[in-house]
């Protein structure tokens, strides 16, 4: 089902709950990826060290190898991740906001987007609410400006209507 505009007057819950909820859905995100990446490296390096060398060397050092940048990706991935985790450490899925910073609910054009980490896009009770870092383009851009403020963004006009 496609999620409705996001004005209020859908809104089923009061803000400070869809807030809450967008929280724990970001930190369920992180957690989830850095599960993910430490199982990935857990997975390869048993490979690795289960593999015996062979008759033939240079498959068993280039599997070595290939092993090794697997794990290297992985665990770029672990701290970029636990990097995430730190940040949404730095605020409460419950403090309300004036101006729009780190942890803000932003109603903008009746489009819904939580300040916090790129998660991306998710549905609570049919309204769409869009999980977006500060550090985006459309994050940075949104910064600091207040209920009542305008801003053009990729030659769209957005009005900023609440901010929790």
């Amino acid at each position: 089902m496609k999620g409705k505009t996001g004005s209020l007057n859908y809104l089923k819950y009061p803000l400070k709950k869809i807030k809450q909820q967008l929280y724990q859905y970001c930190q369920q995100w992180v957690d989830h990826k850095i599960a993910l990446a430490q199982k990935e490296i857990n997975a390869v390096q048993t490979s690795a060290n289960e593999e015996t060398k062979s008759s033939v060397g240079d498959k068993y050092e280039t599997g070595r190898a290939m092993a090794q940048l697997e794990i290297e990706k992985n665990t770029r991935q672990l701290v970029e991740a636990n990097k995430l985790k730190q940040l949404l450490s730095r605020f409460s899925g419950e403090s309300k906001t004036g101006n729009i910073q780190l942890g803000s609910l932003i109603q903008a054009n009746n489009s819904w987007f939580y300040l916090s980490i790129g998660a991306g896009k998710i549905t609570l009770d049919d309204v769409d609410y869009i999980c977006l870092s500060p550090m985006s383009p459309l994050g940075a851009k949104m910064m600091n400006l207040g209920p009542e403020d305008k801003f053009s963004f990729n030659k769209l006009d957005y009005h900023i209507q609440k901010v929790y």
